[in-house]
């Protein structure tokens, strides 16, 4: 992994560098990093190749799938599978219920198919881990900009981890900035209700839910909202937004921690993103 080294400036209690501890966690959280890249690398390229060529059919939720999509599910899995056994499966168009397993990767191999479908060239693939149900580390890479989005959130999990959020290695955080007419703020194609006269933001539609709020994290927008969000489309970007200084409000039910046994197929996580909480009250007023 390029730039691996990195890691251990970002390790909280670095004054324990020399503890066994402290090194058996760095390796882990290394290969953890190192296979979300490779791996994220790898299925991207194929999928440029398909990129625009392939036909969508229609799920039954009303989403798009293709053969790309399926073919990067069942590529990831069988990473997955090699690389860390015992670990959990959660995919978008492999197995949808949560496994009882403490912990779990978390995959949608393909965010935006209507994009990609469409010949569109914004979408992305996304990995979060989950311990115990709670993701802590995400990751997400759009093929077609080459850029890797990742981050690290122990939260109250009791774990040491690096800590911040990145883009292609490079730190990232959201902005301090005030809302203006030159600011940006997201919407998905569910929630265009907020567009309402004196909304304090330009708006604009991405169609790829974890890369709408990634924006948010690399400070480019200032919030965002999406109505019909799966666990696979957030798990990692809940991890990126928070380490960049986001805050994260659900609308309806909390995602996280994730139960074990529950069918994830047809639930779904209105949200919205803000890059800091002290926006709530300019933009609360627009949801009601």
């Amino acid at each position: 992994m390029r730039d691996a080294s990195r890691l251990v400036v970002l390790f909280h209690n670095c004054n324990s560098v020399t503890h066994p501890t402290f090194t058996l966690m760095m390796d882990f959280w290394t290969t953890v990093l190192e296979f979300a890249q490779t791996t994220c690398e790898e299925v991207g390229s194929q999928l440029i190749q398909d990129f625009g060529k392939v036909q969508a059919d229609q799920k039954a939720d009303g989403s798009l799938v293709t053969k790309a999509d399926k073919w990067a599910d069942q590529a990831i899995r069988d990473a997955i599978i090699a690389s860390f056994n015992g670990y959990g499966i959660l995919t978008e168009e492999g197995n949808k219920v949560l496994p009882l397993a403490e912990w779990c990767w978390v995959v949608d191999p393909l965010d935006g198919t209507t994009n990609f479908a469409r010949g569109l060239p914004l979408w992305s693939i996304s990995l979060g881990l989950l311990y115990k149900g709670t993701p802590i580390f995400g990751f997400v890479y759009v093929p077609t900009l080459k850029e890797s989005y990742y981050g690290f959130y122990s939260g109250d999990s009791g774990l040491e981890t690096p800590i911040g959020a990145f883009r292609n290695n490079h730190p990232i955080h959201t902005s301090n900035d005030a809302p203006s007419g030159n600011h940006f703020f997201n919407v998905c194609s569910r929630s265009t209700s907020v567009i309402q006269k004196d909304f304090p933001c330009k708006i604009r539609m991405l169609g790829v839910a974890s890369y709408n709020f990634l924006t948010v994290a690399n400070g480019a927008v200032l919030g965002g909202i999406e109505a019909t969000p799966k666990i696979w489309d957030i798990a990692a970007a809940w991890v990126i937004v928070q380490a960049a200084g986001g805050t994260w409000i659900p609308l309806d039910s909390k995602p996280f921690p994730a139960k074990p046994g529950i069918d994830y197929s047809n639930i779904s996580y209105p949200t919205l993103v803000l890059s800091r909480s002290e926006l709530l009250p300019v933009f609360k007023p627009f949801l009601d």
